[in-house]
């Protein structure tokens, strides 16, 4: 364990079981903390927050961060982590639940049944008389669309198979460990609009990108199926709202199935709007909190990155008690330029890894010998270098 107290500010309600991993012996939190160390949030808009200069990182307990200025972290060279995937079982059941309300045409058939007079008479003829009205279809023998193949995508078409559904999947941006996942029934789709030509079901999980804004829009909605039914449980941007309602009223939509009750759709009868619900469960937000308080403690106390979205992963074994770790612009002669600083200080490198992550590098270097503040002042004073911090541990 680190020598010193890391001082840990919570924005939101965090599981316990989350902070119980931050030992009180070593970290403090709280809502009412001073020149934190790091911040740990779930939903809190950190946007108009004055994030104060002492936050070495932060992290989310929950896969999205747009709630975070992430950019302007980068700029100060802090990492930004998420849990991604600790929430995946908890979407991929909603996920599943949007598609046989959908396909069974649940909610109308529960708002029929609430308007029933509970006195009536004839209470067992009206339900027998209205329920023709709300026959549906079984998903066995259904195609699902996928667009987005990471841990819920996965997930996802994992249990449609299961549930006897034919599955097509998209992503060009698929990880190797996606892949590995990946039931081998899984058809590959060469493009957006393969999926959407060839499913009864579309089912999103990709980011909210640029790249992603508006994905799914009035012109590729027109390639669908009449009756097609779209699941959005990703970000609410990437599906434009606007063709979404055009796509209903002309019956190329069947039905759209949303984690964001957008005003356009409220009270609109063939969409299911759900408020926020996909990482609503205990045990996903258990999950989440576990998973970002390990990441936010071994960078704290070793330097090490797993999971931020702007940093590279970076794990290195302490094989010394002295580690720095320097987050810099990824430009030429930057390794040069650390290790001459070391040199003339008479440090001795005994162990060093470096990363990049587009404009984003990071190094950490072990050590023989204590480094001194005139050390982390000339590391701070290379051109290019954004953050340095000395991780000495006392216990090794």
């Amino acid at each position: 364990m680190a020598n010193r107290l890391f001082k840990v500010l919570v924005l939101n309600q965090i599981s316990e079981n989350g902070l119980k991993r931050l030992p009180a012996a070593a970290y403090t939190t709280g809502k009412d903390i001073t020149e934190p160390d790091a911040v740990m949030v779930r939903s809190a808009d950190m946007h108009g927050m004055e994030i104060p200069l002492s936050v070495k990182a932060i992290g989310r307990a929950g896969a999205g961060t747009n709630n975070i200025p992430v950019k302007a972290m980068s700029a100060r060279g802090v990492p930004v982590f998420n849990a991604p995937g600790a929430n995946a079982n908890a979407v991929k059941e909603l996920v599943l639940a949007g598609m046989l309300m959908a396909a069974r045409n649940l909610a109308p058939a529960q708002r029929f049944v609430e308007q029933l007079d509970p006195a009536s008479a004839d209470l067992d003829r009206t339900v027998e008389d209205g329920k023709k009205n709300f026959a549906g279809y079984e998903l066995a023998g259904q195609t699902l669309g996928i667009i987005g193949l990471g841990k819920i995508g996965c997930l996802v078409a994992d249990a449609a198979i299961k549930l006897g559904m034919n599955v097509l999947g998209y992503d060009p941006d698929i990880t190797v460990d996606a892949a590995w996942s990946l039931p081998a029934q899984v058809k590959r789709a060469g493009s957006v609009s393969d999926v959407l030509k060839n499913s009864n079901f579309i089912s999103l999980h990709v980011p909210l990108l640029e790249a992603t804004r508006d994905l799914v829009n009035e012109k590729n909605l027109a390639l669908t199926r009449p009756g097609t039914v779209l699941l959005n449980f990703s970000r609410e941007g990437v599906v434009s709202d606007s063709a979404v309602l055009t796509a209903l009223a002309s019956g190329q939509l069947g039905w759209y199935v949303c984690d964001f009750p957008s005003g356009k759709f409220l009270r609109h009868a063939k969409v299911v709007a759900l408020p926020h619900l996909g990482a609503s469960t205990r045990e996903a937000e258990e999950n989440c909190a576990i998973m970002v308080a390990d990441q936010l403690r071994d960078y704290l106390e070793n330097g090490n990155i797993a999971n931020a979205v702007n940093f590279p992963n970076v794990s290195m074994s302490r094989e010394s008690r002295f580690r720095i770790a320097i987050a810099n612009a990824n430009v030429p002669n930057m390794l040069g330029q650390i290790s001459t600083a070391m040199a003339n200080a008479g440090l001795n490198i005994h162990n060093m890894v470096n990363k990049s992550r587009g404009d984003m590098a990071y190094t950490l270097v072990d050590v023989d010998s204590a480094v001194g503040d005139n050390v982390v002042a000339a590391l701070k004073g290379i051109e290019g270098v954004l953050a340095v911090c000395y991780l000495p541990h006392s216990d090794q």
